[in-house]
């Protein structure tokens, strides 16, 4: 007899902050873009994952350009 394994099911990284940034196309609170989103509830467990994989690569991203704003903005007369 083969013991069953159970799998969680991929759970959404939705934050319930719904903003898209236009100059990045992200999510404010997730970070996918609006057509990750959009597909969520029919993306299988490995396209799931995928959209997970490059959310710490975003976060990066939109934390670099948070702080180059605020330089900017503290530069500016």
């Amino acid at each position: 007899m083969t013991e069953r394994v159970d799998v969680s099911p991929i759970p959404s990284p939705c934050t319930s902050v719904c903003t898209i940034d236009p100059a990045t196309g992200w999510c404010a609170g997730c970070l996918r873009t609006i057509d990750e989103i959009a597909a969520w509830g029919s993306l299988d467990d490995r396209a799931k994952r995928a959209v997970w994989k490059l959310l710490p690569q975003r976060r990066a991203e939109r934390d670099r350009r948070a702080v180059a704003d605020a330089a900017a903005s503290d530069a500016a007369p």
